[in-house]
């Protein structure tokens, strides 16, 4: 076992140490009790942060990108960060007014050239975020290490704002070496449709076979289906053509952009759309799993504080 093994091996050991910890004091009544277990925590965080000054001493493998190919980042103690190649293309961004139920911010349609980039496979998971705040300082703000409504290792991460997931590409870019950031939102609705011109990247309609969303409700010509009332594990359901999972449904997905009431001066080069006014509304897309199927259509957007967060929004990284 080389030295980096090594010190990832006792992180990991910390890490479940932490946890632990935090659940014991997290479950204690008694005020004494509940301060020698902050105790407990604040000195395995601090031997945490030791441990992965350490491990940033070691030189980083980073990912060889050049072959146009997907490729796995490392996070260490046995996490992946996969990353999906999406090659460069020219799309209509955008719904018709013959699509049902679209609305006049989701237009004019027009056409986007997007340049080659590498989007993660899934939306970021508990475990992913949890490894990377946990061995990674802040650049900007805290993070909370354990978020989710819904725990889970393989479930994505929640309830984290704009703010939140920004900070964690700083923080993601600082550990691997590479350069993590939130999608513009033309590089979302590229990547979602994946060739399709259709309401959705399988097709005019989904199900909840293959999409996690409020199944009492339909869209188009399907049956109602399940309604799950909570998110899924990422990869649960099929992939679209780019081999990108839960694009459509599960929880919404913050993009890097400014809100805009339409598309009216849009950039035509995959760009964020970045303005001095309403800097502090962000753009969400992909629906979830509390919506109604038309919420995830590859074309919906909508709006939210950069500062709020729910059990349903989360992030994938480009």
């Amino acid at each position: 076992m080389d030295l980096r093994q090594h010190l990832e091996e006792e992180l990991k050991k910390d890490f479940q140490l932490l946890k632990e910890y935090e659940n014991e004091k997290r479950n204690e009544n008694d005020p004494g009790l509940r301060n020698k277990w902050e105790t407990k925590i604040q000195s395995i965080k601090q031997d945490i942060k030791k441990r992965q000054e350490e491990l940033n001493q070691l030189p980083i493998t980073s990912p060889n990108s050049s072959l146009n190919q997907s490729f796995s980042q490392d996070l260490g103690f046995g996490v992946k960060l996969e990353m999906v190649y999406i090659p460069g293309g020219t799309f209509y961004m955008g719904a018709p007014k013959t699509e049902e139920e679209s609305l006049d911010y989701e237009r004019p349609q027009h056409y986007v050239t997007v340049k080659p980039f590498y989007m993660g496979k899934y939306t970021i998971t508990q475990e992913q975020w949890e490894k990377v705040v946990y061995s990674c300082p802040p650049v900007a703000r805290e993070l909370n290490s354990r978020p989710a409504y819904f725990p889970g290792d393989k479930l994505p991460v929640e309830r984290v704002s704009w703010n939140d997931a920004v900070e964690f590409c700083a923080r993601l870019s600082h550990k691997t070496g590479q350069k993590y950031r939130l999608p513009s939102e033309a590089e979302w609705e590229y990547a979602c449709r994946a060739g399709s011109a259709k309401p959705f990247a399988f097709g005019d309609t989904i199900t909840t076979d293959v999409v996690n969303y409020d199944g009492n409700y339909t869209y188009g010509n399907a049956p109602k289906g399940e309604y799950r009332v909570r998110t899924t594990p990422v990869g649960t359901f099929q992939p679209n053509a780019f081999g990108l999972y839960d694009m459509h449904g599960n929880v919404w997905e913050w993009c890097a952009d400014t809100w805009h009431d339409n598309y009216e001066g849009a950039p035509n080069d995959g760009s964020a759309w970045i303005s001095e006014i309403n800097q502090n509304v962000k753009l969400l897309r992909g629906g979830s799993w509390l919506y109604d199927p038309d919420y995830c259509r590859s074309a919906y957007r909508i709006n939210d504080s950069l500062d709020n967060y729910n059990n349903d929004i989360g992030f994938r990284v480009v």
